[in-house]
C-alpha cells in the first residue's frame, strides 16, 4: 500500500489514542510515541503498529502516535483507518488484513 496523503484516526480521550500517518519521503518507516503509559507499554505498541504496516504492505511511512492507555485492539483499529484515510482507501476488506 502507497500512502498519498494524510490520514489521521482518533481521539485524545482516556483509553483511546489520536494516530496521524502520512508519506515518508525520505522512504522508510519512522515512528514517534507519545503515551502516558509509554515506559510499561511502549514496546509494545511499537511492536503492534508495526505489524500493522506490515500487515498493509506499507513500507515507507510516518506514523505519529498519541496515546491515553488505549488498548492493543483500539491501536491496531486506529493504524488501520489511518491507514487507509493516507491511502484514500474508501472500501475496506475487512477479512483481508
Amino acid at each position: 500500500m502507497k500512502l498519498t496523503t494524510l490520514g489521521y484516526a482518533g481521539s485524545l480521550e482516556s483509553g483511546d489514542l489520536y494516530v496521524v500517518t502520512k508519506p515518508n519521503l525520505d522512504k522508510g518507516i519512522k515512528i514517534e510515541i507519545e503515551s502516558i503509559v509509554k515506559m510499561q507499554f511502549g514496546d509494545a505498541i511499537q511492536e503492534t503498529i508495526k505489524n500493522v504496516l506490515k500487515s498493509f504492505g506499507v513500507t515507507d511511512a510516518i506514523v505519529e502516535i498519541n496515546d491515553q492507555g488505549a488498548l492493543d485492539s483500539v491501536i491496531k483499529s486506529r493504524v488501520q483507518a489511518s491507514l487507509c484515510r493516507s491511502a484514500e482507501i474508501t472500501e475496506f476488506e475487512w477479512g483481508r488484513y
